[in-house]
């Protein structure tokens, strides 16, 4: 992979001008191999890897918590396993949902996999069987985004278009907590103690819930239009929002923070009449950050300096999520165009 340096930005060129014919294996990986005898940085078996097999728009895809595995989820209604060394070889698929899968996350432990579908279910997986073990059936129409807690007891928070977002414990039957809003809710994400819960949707503002008090007792305005992601930051002490702006913002979310909580502007990634609900990401050590972008490129950010680090082409499809891996220099992005690459950076 080329850096290209232009305008003082430095933009990596990932397939070169168009997209390499790749020989594809049915539901395997297959790569593109770099000439110019870089210095590899990851262990992926080519610096740029192709994951082929979903049937039609893959609108999600998580790293696991170690990092060898990849889950991805598609409007084909599948949430397919990758292996992310090697081949990058699909080895399960998890099958269910009755309709197309928008958002997925690993439990802490990287054991269950939480699913949100249009549908209107809630699902979650064991990994190592790819068995359901939870169907939760309380909303009455699409879920669009769900966040598993990351301490204390097993709870996961969804968000739908039914305008509520809801508070699950995998250990029980039925919503514990239901948080009414008068909007669509279109992105959910819990805080780091596990205490709050931050719900995003088409009124472009951030709530955030205390689950004692089951009320709203921030309102984070900024987003000019529907926030489409939402991610915590490794640290716990911000939150990444994406919105239909066409902007990514980053929330000082510490209990002292003064009362202008947007902290982050950054831009040059775009939403388009398609609306999806294109996500976003931190890197494990918070450095950077990451959107999905309708005009199919993976975009990522120095969150220091707000400049565009990285700008990669690859896909031929609205970029809908793009992940960095846990602890090697890899980005991991999925787009409409069926496909998921993964690139050393």
């Amino acid at each position: 992979m080329q850096a290209l340096h232009r305008d003082g930005e430095s933009s990596l060129s990932l397939m070169g001008p168009r997209p390499m014919e790749l020989s594809t294996a049915p539901h395997g990986g297959s790569h593109a191999s770099r000439s110019n005898g870089k210095q590899r940085t990851s262990n992926l078996e080519s610096p740029i890897m192709l994951l082929t097999g979903h049937q039609s728009a893959v609108y999600t895809m998580k790293f696991n918590p170690t990092g060898n595995v990849i889950a991805s989820g598609s409007h084909d209604r599948e949430i397919f396993l990758w292996n992310v060394h090697g081949e990058c070889k699909n080895f399960m698929v998890l099958k269910g949902h009755k309709n197309a899968i928008l958002d997925l996350q690993w439990t802490t432990d990287g054991s269950q996999i939480i699913s949100a579908s249009a549908d209107k279910t809630l699902r979650a997986w064991d990994v190592e069987t790819g068995k359901q073990i939870k169907r939760m059936a309380e909303h009455s129409f699409c879920v669009n985004s769900c966040c598993p807690s990351r301490r204390g007891p097993p709870l996961a928070v969804s968000g739908s278009d039914d305008g509520t977002a809801k508070l699950w414990d995998l250990r029980q039957r039925g919503a514990i907590q239901t948080f009414p809003d008068k909007y669509q809710i279109t992105a959910v994400g819990f805080s780091d103690a596990s205490d709050k819960i931050y719900s995003g949707g088409i009124d472009n503002n951030v709530k955030v819930w205390d689950l004692r008090r089951n009320e709203v007792t921030m309102t984070l305005e900024g987003h000019q239009d529907t926030i489409t992601g939402m991610q915590l930051s490794p640290d716990g002490s911000y939150l990444l929002t994406n919105g239909m702006d066409s902007t990514l913002r980053i929330w000082d979310m510490r209990p002292y923070a003064p009362q202008n909580r947007c902290v982050k502007v950054m831009d040059g990634h775009q939403h388009n009449f398609e609306q999806n609900l294109l996500k976003c990401g931190w890197s494990p050590d918070g450095s950077k950050v990451t959107a999905g972008s309708a005009d199919r490129m993976v975009y990522i950010w120095d969150t220091t300096t707000r400049r565009i680090l990285y700008k990669l082409p690859g896909h031929t499809g609205s970029v809908n999520e793009c992940c960095f891996h846990p602890n090697e220099p890899i980005i991991g992005s999925c787009g409409s165009d069926k496909q998921i690459y993964l690139g050393e950076i």
